[in-house]
């Protein structure tokens, strides 16, 4: 004998989002594909060209693990993309430096990084497309911004790429 669950009186937004990050994602690793890179490579390039970036503070941003930062940047540097260098100011941090072939992979990745993103926008009726990028920009600048203190903290799930 079972019993029906309780009636939901909110969407799972949950389920909505992790379903939707999982899509983009493999649709961004398909499409990278096509320039021979992939979602954590492009992250890690993209704000590495920000400016002075160590590699933990790139492995934050882009929700990896120190050790799998570690291998792609190793990837990285074996491309001749990216190259380690010492911290200015902390003699134990490297820096992650974006080469002439690495800046040149992220331009063409960010034409296809964007393509996709506006063909995924380009299901929603115009009226709606600025409308609901606003109104997620405001949740993960805002409420969604951060991760809640927890005694059982979550793990980021990422897909494979990055």
């Amino acid at each position: 004998m079972s019993t029906p669950p309780p009636a939901r009186a909110v969407r799972d937004l949950t389920g909505m989002l992790e379903h939707a990050a999982h899509v983009m994602n493999t649709r961004l690793s398909a499409a990278l594909a096509e320039v021979d890179s992939a979602p954590r490579a492009h992250c890690i390039l993209l704000h590495a060209m920000e400016g002075e970036q160590t590699q933990a503070r790139l492995a934050e941003i882009a929700g990896l693990d120190k050790t799998t930062m570690v291998v792609t940047v190793d990837e990285l540097e074996r491309e001749g993309l990216a190259e380690r260098h010492p911290s200015s100011t902390d003699r134990r941090a490297r820096i992650i430096k974006v080469t002439p072939a690495g800046a040149e992979k992220v331009r063409r990745g960010a034409e296809i990084v964007d393509r996709v993103h506006a063909e995924v926008l380009d299901f929603l009726p115009e009226g709606e497309r600025q409308a609901f990028v606003g109104a997620l920009t405001r949740l993960t600048e805002g409420e969604l911004a951060r991760a809640a203190e927890s005694d059982k903290p979550v793990r980021r799930r990422r897909t494979t790429q990055k």
